[in-house]
């Protein structure tokens, strides 16, 4: 079980849940959770990283709040984004400052992996900071309406996204427009749509998850990040 920490960000203090493997060091992961804030399925999916070998930070964008529904997500959402996401982004970039600067990460870099809102700004943190060697994309990855446009700097080894067909948040043709980016831009680029399934089918809270789905895509996340054992 992980547990929950603070730390300072250039938008103020701010909170996270922390999760170490049982052998106290493995790759990190910051983990962008979605518009309903830090709930008990983001904890838990950190919890299940540590379990296969992850050090993994979830960080708080909105203080402890947590929506129960549509309504109140885009309530909160668009609070805390009345700047255009530049205080999220502030503490998101705090947040892998603070991961990377635990004992308990193996290694310079780190993944980012996002959900819908938490999906464009890992892509977007991408950008930013060359410590984000990976992203793992879910339902998600455009910021603002509008895509990367510095891919050919970009210094992470891969992408990978995983998208709903029947998608009424996010537009598949801007993510299938990244991964054309990606790819002009030499990079490894992985994208994977899971027939019949909507917005939210990895999250078990969620009446849109998809127990076969989630499962397929667990494993290619697996596959798609650095192995916690090696070496």
């Amino acid at each position: 079980m992980g547990t929950m920490v603070e730390f300072q960000t250039e938008a103020g203090p701010t909170s996270g849940y922390l999760a170490v493997p049982a052998l106290g060091k493995g790759p990190g992961i910051l983990l962008c959770h979605a518009w309903w804030g830090l709930n008990g399925y983001f904890k838990g999916l950190a919890d299940r990283l540590a379990a296969d070998g992850f050090t993994v930070l979830a960080p708080d964008l909105f203080d402890g709040s947590v929506a129960a529904d549509i309504a109140a997500a885009e309530a909160q959402v668009s609070t805390v984004e009345v700047d255009g996401g530049k205080t999220a982004i502030k503490r998101e970039l705090g947040a892998l400052d603070f991961l990377l600067s635990q004992g308990t990460v193996d290694g310079p870099f780190v993944a980012a992996m996002g959900f819908s809102m938490g999906a464009a700004y890992a892509s977007w943190l991408a950008t930013l900071r060359r410590e984000v060697e990976n992203v793992v994309l879910f339902y998600g990855g455009v910021w603002n309406g509008g895509r990367p446009e510095k891919f050919p700097e970009l210094t992470y080894a891969g992408l990978q996204a995983h998208l709903a067909p029947n998608d009424e948040w996010e537009s598949e043709e801007a993510m299938f427009q990244v991964r054309a980016d990606m790819q002009a831009a030499g990079r490894t680029v992985e994208v994977y749509v899971y027939p019949g399934t909507k917005h939210w089918f990895m999250e078990t809270d969620r009446p849109e998850f998809s127990p076969q789905a989630a499962t397929q895509a667990w494993e290619r996340v697996l596959a798609f990040l650095p192995h916690p054992f090696a070496g």
